[in-house]
């Protein structure tokens, strides 16, 4: 396996000191190996000393972060699906791209690395710049601060050729780029809409539903190669070789994976085409975005004019991943303040001279390097939420009436039971909501894990809780950003849902008023019924004056 990967130049500090970062959108924090790291591996540029910064601030420990056993210091840590993580302290400090970016300095939050493991330990980059959904990601940092719109763009470049530009920023979109709809509430990744695929423009017969298991289709720069669900992997492979039945099929160029190799095509990419069929993604609106060979193959590095599939089936999970390969040579934007994302096929090593819009800004890139390495596996896939989280999401104008969470609570000690009120108050805190807003609904004890599960109502002055709020609470809750105390062990959200609140009918919504009205009007009857019968009494007492003790005829009770 052949894998590669794309950075881009990051200065921190004051004096500047220069890193390399892989770019990856499926990560929300930036982070460079600190010069006091305890585990981390040799990387091309010298590990970020903070006593050298003049503009260097470690960020102290506070209610919204998880902090250092001394409790003086916010710290972070980030886990990856291929068994790497990163973790540290945050700090702030001044951050750049260099002369090429017409980006002033700015103020950015950023982790320190004081262990690394696995891929992160043995890449030749630095560290990865986060660009996904996130506080901490760069891209909603500078938002926050007005610097720039809420839009990035990416764009790599092709096979053998590497290079590209990163725009932080809005962009006019050139007329023919095609649109996909990118859900923010689907999950915390970049999702687009796929629904099917064309091989030399037949359409595959793939059930839609299998571009939308567990976290949908995800767009990841951070990965190298593309994983599709099996039953998609098994149609897209069986049809491309059938376009392809003139090549003969030879192993792969390293014994440990099992790759499905072609040799015969040639050494010159521009001819690929003719050999090789192009393949369609079709998205939700009915717009597609044709791939050509060099999005779905990668070199034979040891068979000149060979070449291997770059798409793989991903296990038993059913995400799809859209890793850099599927990308290349495409500008991608990413408009996250209108939620979609667009693609547009052009030479990203020639993009400015391309990208000629009448209007448009025309900013200075971010220039990317593409970095190969033989079985080094720098690709690195998103960071995995909670194992079954739904894949539901929350539908635009929907008025929310309760969110739900199961919370996995594993503790140190069997015999220290955690405080459940206490820990109410804390989710309470950290989602910056009245302690009356979050309830228990029930807990159950297995060993040293409690699963309880949660209700979080909206506040007493409210009906409802809104998209907004609850995109905020959701994505805090995947982050795992409560400060959970120590001393009761460590928690994972297992699963949330949200309930919509349920549209009344007419005699729902005015149930009070009838009620009321009905209420009035049968204390009115009672009442005139009552004063009749009164009158009434007093009318035949008049009319037939008995004397004392003469015989009166028997009088019966009226009923009521």
């Amino acid at each position: 396996l052949f894998c590669s990967y794309y950075t881009t130049r990051l200065f921190i500090g004051s004096p500047p000191q220069e890193f390399a970062l892989i770019v990856d959108t499926g990560s929300t924090v930036t982070y460079v190996p600190c010069s006091s790291c305890e585990q981390c591996g040799k990387h091309q540029d010298p590990r970020f000393q903070p006593e050298l910064s003049n503009t260097y601030q470690a960020l102290k420990c506070n209610p919204s972060c998880n902090c250092d056993d001394d409790g003086k210091q916010c710290t972070y840590e980030r886990r990856y699906a291929e068994q790497s993580s990163s973790s540290g302290v945050l700090a702030e400090d001044v951050i750049s791209f260099g002369n090429e970016s017409k980006l002033a300095p700015q103020r950015a939050v950023f982790g320190c690395e004081n262990v690394e493991t696995g891929d992160l330990y043995s890449q030749r980059a630095d560290g990865i710049i986060g660009l996904g959904r996130g506080r901490l990601s760069i891209v909603d940092q500078l938002v926050d601060k007005s610097v720039i719109s809420d839009s990035f763009s990416l764009c790599y470049g092709g096979m053998d050729v590497g290079g590209g530009a990163m725009v932080l920023g809005g962009i006019s979109p050139p007329s023919d780029m095609v649109f996909t709809h990118s859900d923010p509430y689907r999950s915390p990744y970049y999702n687009i809409e796929l629904k099917g695929l064309r091989v030399a423009g037949k359409p595959l017969k793939i059930n839609p539903k299998v571009f939308d298991g567990r976290h949908g289709t995800v767009l990841d720069s951070g990965t190298t190669y593309a994983y599709l669900p099996e039953e998609a992997f098994v149609a897209l492979k069986d049809s491309i070789m059938k376009e392809i039945s003139v090549l003969r099929q030879i192993h792969g160029p390293d014994p440990n994976y099992n790759d499905i190799c072609f040799a015969g095509a040639g050494r010159e990419i521009s001819e690929l085409s003719k050999i090789f069929p192009t393949v369609d993604m079709v998205f939700s609106n009915g717009q597609s975005l044709t791939l050509s060979p060099e999005n779905y193959l990668f070199r034979h590095t040891k068979v000149s004019g060979a070449y291997c599939f770059g798409i793989f089936q991903n296990g038993k999970d059913p995400t799809t991943l859209l890793g850099g390969i599927v990308v290349r040579n495409t500008l991608v934007t990413y408009d996250r303040e209108n939620d979609k994302i667009g693609f547009w096929k052009t030479n990203c090593s020639e993009l400015w001279k391309r990208l000629q819009v009448p209007g448009a800004p025309a900013p200075a890139p971010n220039s990317l390097h593409m970095n190969n390495t033989s079985n080094g596996s720098q690709n690195v896939p998103p960071v995995q939420p909670p194992n079954g989280l739904p894949t539901k999401h929350i539908p635009g104008e929907v008025r929310i009436a309760i969110i739900t969470f199961d919370m996995l609570i594993v503790v140190n000690d069997t015999s220290t039971k955690p405080n459940l009120t206490e820990v109410a108050d804390v989710i309470a805190h950290e989602l910056e909501v009245d302690n009356l807003q979050v309830q228990m609904l029930n807990a159950t004890l297995r060993g040293k894990e409690y699963q309880v599960k949660w209700a979080l109502y909206p506040a007493a002055s409210a009906e409802y809780i809104s998209n907004s709020t609850a995109m905020s609470i959701l994505l805090r809750l995947k982050e795992h950003r409560l400060p959970f105390p120590k001393r009761y062990g460590s928690y994972q959200l297992v699963e949330w849902k949200v309930e919509p609140q349920r549209k009344l009918s007419w005699w729902q919504q005015h149930l009070v008023a009838v009620a009321i009205g009905i209420l009035v009007t049968v204390v009115i009857g009672l009442s005139s019924l009552g004063v009749w019968l009164v009158w009434r009494r007093r009318q035949q007492t008049l009319g037939t004056y008995e004397p004392v003790g003469g015989i009166v005829p028997e009088q019966e009770l009226q009923p009521l």
